[in-house]
């Protein structure tokens, strides 16, 4: 049986590799700022799908270190997956990360 944790641990890592391999390079290409906006996207449907099952329930989900409820288990595991990704896409991309004000 496959536990909550790993259910969470692939949709965050099945969404961050389809916004990487797929949709930011077509929508977003080298800019830091549209990244970042369709990022928010990207990271609301992990919260808004692990949302839909979980809010409410008081389930506890194991991190390493504490348990913690669905919204930090999601965000938590999302950010660890993503980093390396995004790392790796703004150096293939050559993303000049300059934020205009």
């Amino acid at each position: 049986m496959v536990t909550m944790e790993l259910s969470v641990i692939v949709l965050n890592a099945v969404i961050v590799l389809v916004a990487y391999l797929s949709v930011y390079p077509k929508l977003a290409g080298n800019s830091f700022n549209k990244i970042s906006f369709y990022d928010l996207f990207a990271s609301g449907l992990a919260l808004a799908i692990v949302g839909s099952k979980y809010w409410g329930s008081g389930q506890q989900f194991s991190l390493v270190v504490a348990d913690v409820n669905w919204f930090w288990f999601t965000l938590i595991t999302y950010a660890i997956i993503e980093i390396p990704v995004m790392l790796w896409y703004f150096k293939k991309n050559n993303v000049d990360v300059k934020i205009k004000r």
